[in-house]
């Protein structure tokens, strides 16, 4: 088999991580820091795959683009790829059909997160050559998702999102595929959503007696596209992160479990609980972080609480009288108490903001 690309999906408008969304990709929305995107880029080189191509959205190509780069700071080659509307997971996979040319490759959604990485997966793709090899995991509500029904490991047809589930073996946002993927893809009709679905073209490859082979994931999966997946998925990164020290806590604070403090960071008076993470910069003063929480850098807690959560760059809470939990807070976000009379509240808030006040 020739070496395997890679390419990653990272068009899509995130509604459901609005407004965070509004003004940055989500995949490029950080889980412990890192952003989720790198996290598959990373997930590819470890599985030996270096030749990457990323297909990005108009509105937050260029972002990513930045944050990307050239992948020389991951030890990959990135190519970008212009898809100008999102029609559908097949089309993007016909919009990269000049960049993979002849060579197999790994299909991997942007916003999705694996424990265990690909290298299994890549390894099994490389050793048995099937026409396409599709990642699954096993789910407590499969009616939710793509479903795959299995005759040993091959599989024998694929559902999208079922009232009447052939398994509880859901569809992970990996695929592997050779070139008969591309003949699939333009063989399909849209669908209801009027786009191209790769379920369909991998049933198209099944009912053309291709070989379409699964491998089912032993550790955690998670699509990040909702608020509660971000927070999980942090948590369960958050789970393997190593106890350092790189910033200044002063005598009078404490540092409980595995916490990782950036250079620069400062702690002032305070106690953080890990797992947890404090970039780069970042300010907590008087104040308590508990578990599951990651600070980015430049964000600064005085005099509050916060608990299993996720606050972005340059984000400031100060003074509140609740702790804040289950949260994600965007960049530059100033959440204060004011102490003026009359008591009130008074906030600037944008587009699909979700505010609970006790």
């Amino acid at each position: 088999m020739e070496p395997l690309k890679g390419l990653i999906l990272s068009g899509g408008a995130g509604t459901r991580l609005r407004p965070i969304t509004h003004t940055s990709a989500k995949q490029l929305v950080p889980v412990a820091n890192k952003p989720v995107l790198f996290y598959g880029i990373e997930a590819l080189v470890g599985a030996g795959i270096t030749e990457v191509g990323i297909v990005i959205a108009p509105e937050t190509g260029d972002e990513i683009r930045e944050a990307a780069g050239d992948g020389s700071a991951f030890g990959a080659s990135i190519t970008y790829i212009p898809q100008e509307r999102p029609l559908g997971l097949a089309h993007a996979v016909l919009t990269a059909e000049r960049f993979l040319g002849d060579s197999p490759f790994v299909m991997y959604l942007g916003d999705n997160l694996l424990r265990d990485g690909i290298s299994a997966l890549a390894d099994a793709f490389r050793e048995h050559e099937p026409d396409a090899l599709i990642l699954l995991t096993r789910v407590p509500d499969p009616w939710h998702y793509g479903v795959a029904e299995l005759d040993g490991e091959r599989v024998v047809r694929l559902v999208e999102k079922p009232k009447d589930p052939p398994s509880d073996l859901a569809l992970v946002g990996v695929y592997m595929f050779t070139t008969a993927i591309f003949e699939a893809a333009r063989a399909i009709e849209p669908s209801w959503r009027d786009e191209l679905e790769i379920t369909d073209a991998i049933q198209r490859l099944i009912d053309g007696g291709s070989r379409v082979e699964s491998h089912t994931v032993s550790g955690w999966w998670k699509d990040t596209g909702q608020l509660a997946d971000m927070l999980e998925a942090n948590r369960l990164v958050l789970e393997d992160v190593e106890r350092r020290m790189d910033g200044h806590a002063d005598t009078e604070s404490r540092v409980e479990g595995r916490v990782a403090i950036e250079a620069g960071a400062k702690l002032e008076r305070s106690v953080v609980r890990g797992p947890a993470i404090i970039g780069a910069g970042a300010r907590v003063v008087d104040s308590y972080v508990g578990p599951y929480t990651s600070i980015d850098r430049d964000v600064e807690i005085v005099g509050s609480e916060v608990e299993h959560s996720i606050l972005l760059a340059g984000a400031s809470v100060r003074n509140l009288q609740t702790r804040i939990e289950a949260s994600l807070l965007g960049r530059n976000v100033n959440l204060a108490r004011s102490h003026e009379m009359p008591k009130t509240l008074r906030m600037i808030v944008g587009d699909n903001s979700e505010i609970s006040i006790p």
